[in-house]
């Protein structure tokens, strides 16, 4: 796991290659970074989208190997997971029965925005944006 930010940036970058071990610790992480830039009230909702992100990347890519990139700005925040396939997620019905299949339509549920785009340099980019501004911690 190689990790790249520096104190009081906007963005947050880590290479990951996801593993059922990772995700916990990676989830732990991104709220971290939530309560650190002010956004405490959607740590809960973006740890899980993130990991719901990154839970898709070995299923569906054939690859554990992704990055995940955090960018906070200055009314809301952006998630995105680079991975190595090019082939788009697409939104399905889920059957509720099965244990997967849920992931993107909980996406669209949580979020206020989300989408994916082939990356210039191969793979794709899976994103999602969260409105909110950033609160000061209470002293």
């Amino acid at each position: 796991m190689s990790v790249m930010a520096e104190a009081g940036t906007a963005q947050y970058r880590q290479e990951l290659d996801v593993r059922p071990s990772t995700l916990g610790r990676v989830r732990t992480i991104v709220k971290a970074h939530m309560r650190l830039w002010g956004f405490a009230p959607l740590a809960e909702t973006v740890g899980l989208c993130v990991h719901e992100l990154l839970a898709n990347v070995p299923r569906h890519t054939g690859s554990p190997k992704c990055e995940l990139i955090l960018d906070r700005l200055p009314d809301r925040l952006r998630v995105t997971v680079n991975d190595t396939s090019r082939t788009l997620p697409v939104v399905r019905e889920p059957d509720w029965i099965d244990e997967s299949g849920r992931g993107l339509v909980l996406l669209k549920q949580l979020t206020d925005a989300w989408g994916a785009e082939p990356n210039p340099d191969g793979g794709k980019g899976v994103w999602f944006e969260v409105r909110a501004t950033p609160q000061k911690e209470a002293a």
